[in-house]
Order: C-alpha cells, then structure tokens, then sequence
C-alpha cells in the first residue's frame, strides 16, 4: 500500500506535478494519421490536460496550436482552412502551423496588430502511423530507433482507444503477466489459424498448443524482472513439464509504454497517453517481421468494438461492459465476450478513474507492477533534480536503442534464458526488412549475431 501522496505524485499529470512535469520531457502521441485524412483535417485534441486544435495546411504540414483563439478566446477546432493556415470562425483571425498570425481581417488596413500576435504552437512528427507533438520546453529528444519505428510502413498499423481512467493503472495491466490467465481465459480454444489480428488467440513459437490453452491450463507464472536501458524486460516462465516451459518476454518502455508478443510474427507496441488525470488513450503500433500488415482487416476487427471519432468502446460501463452471467458459465472468465480489450478496459475502469492505491495489497505476481513504480518515481525525482530522466535522448544515444526483443515460445525448460533469445533473432533475420538485432540481445548471447 502507499499513501495519498505518494499515489498523486504517480498518477497526477498537469504541468506544475512532478509526474506531467516527467510526461512533458517526451514525444506524446497526439492523434493517428488517419485522423487527419478526410476532406476537413482538423482535430480537437487534448493531451495531459491542455486542449489543442491540431490541423494539416494545403502544403501537407502539420500544427498544434493552442485551441484558444489569442483574439478573444473562441474555439479554434471549428476554423476555416484557408489560405494556408486555420482561421478563427469568429472574426477571420488567421494563423499558420508556427501559430504566426497571418491576417487580422476586422482591423484596418494597415493595422500593425497582426505582427504583434503569436499563438502558442507545439512541434508535431509523423511517426508510425500517428502524429506525435511535443508539448516540453526547449529542444526535444530524438525517438528511439525501435522496430515500429524501423518497420517500412507496409509492415506497421497503427489504432487507438479510449479508457476512462488514469494512465497508470491502464499501463499497469500491460506490465502484469499472471492476469492473462485469468482475465483473458477462454474456455475452450479457437482453430488458431484463424487467429490473424487477435491477441492471446494464436500458438506459440515452436509449438501446436493454442496460447488459450497454456494460459489456462498453467496459470502461476514465474516471473523475472529485468532492469535495461529502455525500462524493464518482464519474462514470464510457466513450466509445461520438465522438458518443455513457455516463455513470454514483454517489456516496459518508459515512461508510458509496453512492447509485447501479439504472434509468432507481429508485435505491439502500445503508450497509455494521459488526456487528463483521469481519461486516457491508447495508441498502439502494430510490427510485422513476416508478411505485410492486412491493414484493412486489422482496422475492420477493431471497428467492430470502436466508434469514430472519439474510438469510444461499444461496450463500456453504460453497459456493463456487455456481461453476459451465462457466458461467465460456460465460455470465458468474464462474460464479456472474446475481445481482450473489452476485459482490459473493465479491470482498470472498475477500479476508478484514479486508483486508491491506498487500498491495495500487492503479491508476488505483481513483482513488475513494484519495480516500474520505483523506476517511475526515480525518473520523477531526477527531472526535479533538473536532470535528463530514461529515453530522453540526443540523436546518436537513440540509435543505440533498438528492438526490444520480445517473444512467446515454448522451448527447453533447461535452456529457456537463450532459447528465447534464439526465437527472437531467427524471426528478425528471416523479416523482409532489415530488422536489427538489438544491442543488448548481442552483449547478452554474442553468438546470436552471426548470419545463420
């Protein structure tokens, strides 16, 4: 348990706490690229705390600007694009993607107030399928060279959704191993060559068994926590025999991020993005190593739960989440259904919009939910410090920074600590893009790096 201080300085992101004061020493997602590609791209947007108008001009650029208009205060998410910039709907006020102000068109003719007027605008970068802005002061890191930002584009898909919680909690669930085999537990297992774009549905690396069935069947994971330069590397053993463990190898990437197994050739790397302390987005990047992404099944299977524009879940508290007590019977452990989501989203709403951390009990199976709030709250202090806080980078310290390797496979019980490492780099040296072998992959087992 921890007090009400110590929850608020995790949790609480606006700019004077500490915790958004870390938040803002990132790139954050803002909004996804196909957000902007209608007739009209122009989007309310509203990131921890602040709300912003982001929009693309005739020249394909991309702005943030404070939503306000710096005229007298009217919204600027119902502009006109014009003129190569958003006018203010209200008395024409026009400004560019800088936020320098273009016209003043109610004032007289030669008014010098135009030069005079500047509004608040914010860095954006397409990266991966979303636009990502920089809401920090001074010059902003460089992204980390990670494989959904490596992959050609034809090899990514990039999706969202909203949560109405805090970000914590909902980062949290990502980073908890054991809950899958509960939460996500399935009754009975799915022909797993229909599995494409589902997590938890296909099997695992080196084996026939459904990953329904490892998740069920063998739900006391052992698990170990690692330290590394990005965040935390999870790894989670659950022993089939005593010849043969399943391995799952997630990682936590700081400050807001996990980096986790979809199948055997896809992996998701997914941010929790605080809108507010008690609302957040997840965006998540989806990486192939073998075939290009089906995006248009990918997008049509996320579709079916989500709602544009706000990507609000079909099933949500209103409903109860779609319970269904006869299926809690007989066919999953929630009765919410077959999509994941849907029960991730339950467990963290239910616990409120901002967790009281005051009133939990932690076990061992919470072992890495313990060391990434300590790292957090590490980071927390060194940005008080005045310091550069994990993955802020410069440009030549984020090429170092690759991968991570993650996996699910079931391998050698004696073996398992390089027989996860093997899978890895096998997938990535079979990819059709020149997905690199990640630096601390190559420290920890040399041999790995040689062509196979």
């Amino acid at each position: 348990m921890m007090s009400k201080e110590q929850n608020d300085l995790i949790t609480r992101i606006g700019p004077d706490a500490p915790a958004g004061k870390l938040m803002r020493m990132y790139w954050q997602p803002a909004a996804l690229v196909d957000e902007l590609a209608g007739e009209r791209p122009v989007r309310a947007v509203k990131l921890l705390g602040g709300d912003f108008v982001l929009f693309k001009d005739a020249q394909g650029r991309y702005g943030l600007l404070d939503r306000d208009c710096p005229h007298r205060g009217a919204d600027l998410a119902f502009g006109r694009l014009e003129q190569g910039g958003l006018r203010c709907s209200f008395h024409g006020w026009l400004f560019d993607v800088d936020g320098a102000c273009l016209e003043t068109p109610a004032e007289p003719v030669g008014s010098p107030l135009c030069k005079n007027v500047k509004q608040r605008s914010y860095p954006v970068v397409e990266k991966g399928g979303i636009l990502w802005a920089w809401l920090g002061d001074g010059a902003p890191p460089a992204f980390p060279d990670l494989d959904c930002f490596t992959a050609p584009d034809a090899y990514t898909f990039a999706f969202k959704g909203l949560i109405e919680c805090n970000w914590l909690q909902a980062l949290e669930v990502g980073i908890d191993p054991a809950h899958a085999s509960f939460l996500h537990r399935f009754f009975e297992d799915e022909d797993t060559s229909t599995a494409y774009g589902k997590q938890f549905r296909g099997a695992s690396a080196d084996s026939d068994l459904p990953m329904t069935k490892v998740l069920r069947d063998y739900d006391r994971p052992i698990i170990n926590v690692e330290r590394t330069e990005y965040g935390l590397r999870i790894i989670a053993l659950r022993e089939i025999d005593s010849e043969r463990t399943h391995v799952r190898v997630t990682n936590q990437l700081f400050p807001h991020a996990f980096v986790i197994p979809m199948s055997t050739e896809m992996t998701i790397t997914q941010w929790h993005v605080p809108v507010d302390d008690e609302t957040c987005y997840w965006y998540a990047i989806f990486t192939s190593y073998g075939a290009p992404v089906d995006r248009a099944k990918m997008r049509a299977q996320r579709l079916e739960l989500y709602e544009l524009p706000d990507y609000r879940s079909r099933k949500n508290k209103s409903n109860d989440y779609g319970f269904d007590p006869r299926e809690q019977a007989t066919a999953t452990y929630t009765g919410m259904g077959n999509d994941i989501n849907v029960h991730d989203q339950w467990a963290v709403e239910s616990m409120g919009r901002i967790q009281d951390r005051t009133r939990e009990h932690l076990g061992q199976s919470d072992k890495a939910i313990v060391q990434y709030r300590r790292l957090l709250r590490e980071q927390i202090e060194a940005v008080a410090r005045g310091e550069p806080p994990m993955l802020h980078l410069d440009a030549a310290a984020a090429r170092s920074v690759q991968g991570p390797a993650t996996m699910d496979g079931i391998g050698p019980t004696r073996g398992w600590e390089t027989y996860w490492m093997e899978v890895d780099v096998r997938r990535r040296r079979g990819a059709p893009w020149a997905a690199p072998v990640p630096a601390d992959i190559i420290r920890l087992a040399p041999h790995l790096s040689a062509a196979e």
